[in-house]
C-alpha cells in the first residue's frame, strides 16, 4: 500500500511550494552558468551548422555524392553568415537562449523532484514503475534533442541556405531566424521522443493496447509524414525521410511498450437442469 503520511491538505501545499522554490533556484543558476558560457557555445556548437566544417556534413557528402535528387553537402566552401538586423537581438538572444540552456541541463533534476513529490503517495510496486518511467523519459528526451541538433536541424537548414528560386536573390538570414528554427527543431524533436513514455502511460490508465496500434498503423504513417512535414519546411523527399524514420521507429517502439489486449473469456454458461440429478423415491 502506498505510505501513509498524514499530511494535511496545507501539508501538500508546502511540499509542492518547496519543490516549485528549489526547481526555479536550480534554473536560475543555469542560466547564470549558460550566460557566462553562451558566447563560447555560441561560436562552438551554436553555429557549428552554418560552415563546411560541421562534422555531419563530411558524412552527409559520401552519401549525397552517390545519390542523385538529393541535397548536396560536398561543398568545402559552404559559410553562411548569419547577420543582426535589430538592435537589441544580439542581447535578448544572450538571455533566452541562456534561460533555454536552463531548463535541459536542470530536466532531470526536474525530473527527480517530480518524482519525489509523488513518491509517497505510490504504492511499492508502483514505484520502480514509475521511477523507470522517469528515467527513460529524461534519456529519450535528450536523445530527441541530440538527434535534433546533430542531424534534423543541420540538413534543414543546409538545404534552406542554399536553395535558390532565382540566382538575383540573395540570402541574408537573421539571427532571430536562425535561432528560432535552431530552438524549434531541437525542442520538438526532445518532445516527440516522448511518445514512447506517452503511450505506457496510457496503457497503464487503460487508454492504449496494441490493438490500437496495430489498426492504425496505416493511418499513423500519414499523420508521421505530415507531422515531419510541418518539422521540416523544406519540403525535399530526403529531409522528409531524416525527420519520419525516427518518428516511424518511435511509433513502433510504442507499440512495444504498451499492454497487450486481454483475451477475451468466453463464459461457458451451464444449464442448471443438467446438472442435477432427480433421486428416485
Amino acid at each position: 500500500m502506498a505510505e501513509e503520511q498524514n499530511l494535511t491538505f496545507w501539508d501538500h501545499l508546502e511540499d509542492l511550494r518547496w519543490m516549485l522554490i528549489r526547481t526555479i533556484a536550480a534554473v536560475f543558476v543555469f542560466a547564470i552558468v549558460g550566460f557566462i558560457a553562451m558566447p563560447y557555445l555560441y561560436e562552438e556548437y551554436v553555429m557549428g551548422p552554418t560552415t563546411s566544417d560541421f562534422f555531419l556534413y563530411k558524412y552527409l557528402c559520401i552519401i549525397t555524392s552517390r545519390i542523385p535528387f538529393i541535397p548536396d553537402f560536398c561543398d568545402d566552401n559552404f559559410n553562411v553568415e548569419i547577420v543582426n538586423i535589430n538592435l537589441a537581438s544580439q542581447f535578448f538572444r544572450h538571455m533566452t537562449t541562456s534561460f533555454w540552456f536552463a531548463l535541459i541541463m536542470t530536466f532531470p533534476y526536474l525530473a527527480y523532484e517530480i518524482w519525489k513529490f509523488i513518491n509517497p503517495a505510490l504504492y511499492a510496486n508502483e514505484k520502480s514503475k514509475v521511477r523507470t518511467a522517469f528515467i527513460f523519459g529524461t534519456g529519450m528526451f535528450f536523445l530527441g534533442c541530440i538527434l535534433g541538433y546533430t542531424v534534423i536541424f543541420p540538413v534543414t537548414f543546409r538545404f534552406l541556405s542554399t536553395y535558390q528560386l532565382s540566382p538575383d536573390i540573395k540570402n541574408q538570414i537573421s539571427l532571430d531566424s536562425y535561432m528560432d528554427n535552431f530552438l524549434m527543431l531541437i525542442f520538438i524533436m526532445g518532445v516527440m521522443f516522448e511518445l514512447p513514455l506517452a503511450s505506457w502511460l496510457a496503457s497503464k490508465l487503460g487508454l492504449l493496447t496494441r490493438a490500437f496500434f496495430r489498426k492504425y498503423r496505416r493511418h499513423a504513417v500519414i499523420v508521421l509524414l505530415f507531422v515531419s512535414a510541418l518539422i521540416t519546411p523544406s519540403g525535399d523527399p530526403f529531409t522528409l525521410m531524416i525527420v519520419f524514420f525516427p518518428l516511424y521507429i518511435l511509433y513502433e517502439l510504442s507499440y512495444f511498450l504498451v499492454e497487450p489486449e486481454q483475451p477475451i473469456e468466453e463464459e461457458e454458461t451451464e444449464d442448471e437442469d443438467t446438472g442435477l440429478s432427480l433421486d428416485k423415491i
